[in-house]
């Protein structure tokens, strides 16, 4: 008998959650945790999440108090920038030097991490909100003080992500490093299985496992890293499925959704199979258009959301089985995009052409 599988959020992730589960039969079940009316649960339920922060109402109590609820240390130690760089330091883990900012930490002991540096909200500020740039000489502001940490620049070369799965019995699988493009700090598109990657590959996978033992982790977690010089350093973590995983539901099998899906309900592991090309392009507070569906391996996943600028309201994945198609793909698509939107497609088809075995 497969668990029905309740999600603490209802959003995008949530809904490509339950869309995973209906061929494998799984019930998978979003739940908006601002509502205050409680879920009708079974006591064989698995509660997992597709968020780190919600409101403390009744029914967010509910879903944590359920004894099916998975993830509960990780979920809280990674909602907090503080206790997470914590951890990453606690397990020796790379990361960029950073300090809390307390009523003690003047502009002199900021400047002590760093000339220039990242000031991030503890709690939320994703997709570039809540975060500031401080460099010597500027004030500190009092509402940093017991909010925020501060993080040194760090002058990368690129940006990366590891997604990988973990299941009860402690069994770790990984997906290719991604490539991903931020603007901004909000992500635009993702290249999945560049060949030049996989020289950092057994680092991230060393890392992200020794994470998830530490939480005793059940389920999709993604490590975001920064790469300096050839070597990474790890800037955030996310315990459930994310943006920069999305890639996998055209290029691998299983997609991170399925994984997730697998390992929270105790089914079978293994290694996700990737096959040919992928490129997933965010699409951020604009509509799509029906003549997209003419480009081969072009799938769009709309979130059925309100437009707003800079709003993730969708996603695009381009999948073929050779670079070539997929750079015919991706010229299509950009050809039928205004001229100053088509950055991140031909960001990726770039990364592709000049990838070259390891």
């Amino acid at each position: 008998m497969l668990p029905r599988i309740a999600v603490i959020g209802n959003g995008q992730l949530g809904r490509m959650l339950k869309q995973a589960g209906a061929p494998m039969g799984l019930e998978v079940l979003p739940c908006d945790p601002s509502l205050e009316e409680p879920v009708s649960l079974n006591p064989d339920d698995v509660v997992t999440v597709e968020q780190e922060l919600w409101p403390d109402t009744s029914r967010s109590r509910q879903l944590t108090a359920h004894p099916g609820f998975l993830n509960a240390r990780a979920t809280e130690v990674i909602r907090d920038r503080l206790s997470e760089k914590s951890l990453l330091d606690h397990l020796k883990v790379g990361t960029a030097p950073w300090c809390n900012i307390t009523p003690d930490h003047t502009t002199e002991h900021l400047a002590l991490v760093g000339d220039k540096l990242v000031i991030k909200r503890r709690q939320g500020g994703y997709d570039g909100r809540g975060q500031w740039r401080w460099q010597q000489g500027e004030p500190a502001l009092d509402e940093w003080l017991g909010e925020c940490i501060a993080e040194k620049m760090i002058p990368f070369d690129e940006e990366v992500s590891l997604v990988g799965a973990r299941d009860r019995d402690g069994n770790c699988v990984f997906y290719p490093l991604t490539l991903n493009l931020h603007r901004q700090g909000i992500l635009h598109a993702s290249v999945g299985g560049l060949k030049r990657l996989q020289p950092l590959q057994a680092t991230a996978e060393e890392w992200l496992t020794r994470i998830m033992e530490e939480l005793d982790y059940v389920g999709v977690m993604a490590m975001e890293c920064f790469v300096v010089d050839g070597d990474l350093l790890v800037n955030e973590l996310a315990p459930r499925v994310h943006n920069s995983g999305h890639w996998t539901q055209a290029g691998a099998n299983p997609s991170q959704f399925q994984l997730h899906l697998r390992a929270v309900a105790d089914l079978p592991l293994f290694t996700p199979v990737v096959d040919g090309y992928t490129l997933m392009w965010n699409l951020l507070g604009r509509d799509w258009s029906t003549r997209w569906l003419a480009v081969p391996g072009c799938d769009v996943h709309w979130y059925e959301k309100e437009i707003r600028p800079g709003r993730k309201v969708g996603h695009v994945n381009i999948h073929r089985p050779q670079v070539a198609d997929l750079e015919a793909s991706i010229r299509q698509l950009a050809d039928m995009l205004p001229e100053d939107e088509r950055a991140p497609l031909l960001w990726g088809l770039k990364e592709l052409l000049g990838d070259t075995p390891a």
